[in-house]
C-alpha cells in the first residue's frame, strides 16, 4: 500500500436533468485530476440527473445508469486514476439483491442510490447503496439498503468505506465501517441549505455549513479515519451547500472548498497521519477489544460479512 494519496474533490454544479452536460464537466474535472497526478477523484451525490424525483422525466434519465457507470470505467483506466462517480440513481430491478418486503398498500420504491469505487483500471471494486434516506423526500422513491452490513472494499491505497450524504449522521455506520479496517471514508452528497428548517435557519442562517464542518472534523478525530466529502456547487445565490473537503486527525481539513462555486480541491494525504492517530487515541484497539464496553453495539463477524452488495 502507498504511503500518500493524492485525492481530487470535485465539486460539480449538479445541473437539475441534464446527465449528458453534467457527465461531460465531470469528465474535464477527472482529466484535470488525473494531469495533476491524483488517485483518486470523487463526485457528488446524484451527480447525473440532480434529485427532481417528482419529474417524469427523472426516471427515464434514470434508466440511463450502466451507461454512464460503463463510460467511467473506460475513463478510470484511460486515465489511470481511480474514481467514484458520486451516486448514480438506478432502477430496483437492476439490483443484485432480493427486492424488500413492503406493505400491500404502498406502493415499493422504484430507484435506488448507488455509489461505486472503480480502480484505476476500470474495475468495479465495490458498491454501496445509500441506507439513510432523508426524509420523506427520499424514502418514498428510493429503496434503502435496510440493515444490509456496511462493506469495506480494499483498494490500491488500502482499505475505503462508501457513505452517502445522510449516512454521515449516523455514527454507527461509521464505526461498523471502521471496525472492519477502514481507513478513509468516502462520501459523495448533495447538500443544500434547506438541510436546516425555517427554525433552524433563524437560530442560525449558516446552520447547514456548521452542521457539516462539525460532523466531517468530528468524524475524523473520533474514528482516526480520513474523510473525503465532495458536494456540489454552483452559481452565487443558489442552494447549493459546497463545503466539499479532505479531513484528516489532527489537521482538520487539508482543502476545503466555498460554500458555492463548482470547482476541485485537491490533496495529498499521508496515511501515517492515520497511524499515528490511532497510536494516540487507541479507537480501533477499543473497538477490537473483547471487553470493549459497547461491545453490544457491534455486528459479530459473521454477520458483517453478509449482504455485500
Amino acid at each position: 500500500m502507498p504511503p500518500y494519496c493524492k485525492i481530487a474533490v470535485i465539486q460539480l454544479y449538479v445541473k437539475p436533468l441534464k446527465p449528458a452536460d453534467n457527465f461531460a464537466r465531470a469528465v474535464q474535472f477527472i482529466r484535470e485530476a488525473a494531469a495533476q497526478g491524483c488517485d483518486l477523484a470523487v463526485l457528488p451525490e446524484f451527480h447525473l440527473t440532480n434529485w427532481i424525483p417528482t419529474d417524469p422525466r427523472f426516471a427515464r434519465l434514470c434508466d440511463d445508469w450502466e451507461s454512464y457507470v460503463h463510460r467511467y470505467q473506460a475513463l478510470a483506466k484511460e486515465c489511470n486514476i481511480c474514481i467514484v462517480p458520486g451516486s448514480i440513481v438506478r432502477p430496483v430491478s437492476a439490483s443484485p439483491r432480493e427486492p424488500s418486503a413492503s406493505p400491500t398498500d404502498t406502493p415499493a420504491p422504484a430507484l435506488e442510490n448507488v455509489a461505486f469505487f472503480i480502480s484505476n483500471t476500470g474495475e468495479i471494486l465495490g458498491s454501496y447503496v445509500k441506507k439513510n434516506l432523508w426524509g420523506p423526500t427520499e424514502r418514498a422513491y428510493l429503496r434503502s439498503s435496510g440493515d444490509s452490513p456496511h462493506q469495506v472494499i480494499s483498494t490500491p491505497f488500502g482499505p475505503v468505506g462508501l457513505l452517502v450524504c445522510w449516512d454521515l449522521a449516523f455514527p454507527e455506520a461509521w464505526r461498523e465501517l471502521v471496525s472492519q479496517g477502514a481507513q478513509i471514508i468516502i462520501v459523495p452528497t448533495l447538500w443544500t441549505r434547506n438541510g436546516a428548517s425555517e427554525a433552524g435557519h433563524r437560530q442560525n442562517p449558516s446552520a447547514p455549513s456548521l452542521f457539516l464542518d462539525s460532523i466531517l472534523t468530528a468524524r475524523t478525530f473520533e474514528n482516526t479515519c480520513a474523510v473525503v466529502f465532495a458536494n456540489a456547487g454552483g452559481p452565487p445565490g443558489r442552494n447549493y451547500c459546497g463545503l466539499s473537503q479532505i479531513n484528516i486527525p489532527y489537521a482538520g481539513p487539508l482543502v476545503r472548498l466555498g460554500t458555492s462555486a463548482e470547482g476541485m480541491g485537491v490533496a495529498t494525504l499521508d496515511l501515517a497521519v492515520l497511524e499515528d492517530a490511532e497510536a494516540n487515541y487507541a479507537i480501533r484497539k477499543d473497538l477490537a477489544d473483547p471487553s470493549w464496553h459497547y461491545r453490544h453495539t457491534q455486528r459479530s463477524l459473521a454477520e458483517s460479512s453478509k449482504g455485500k452488495l
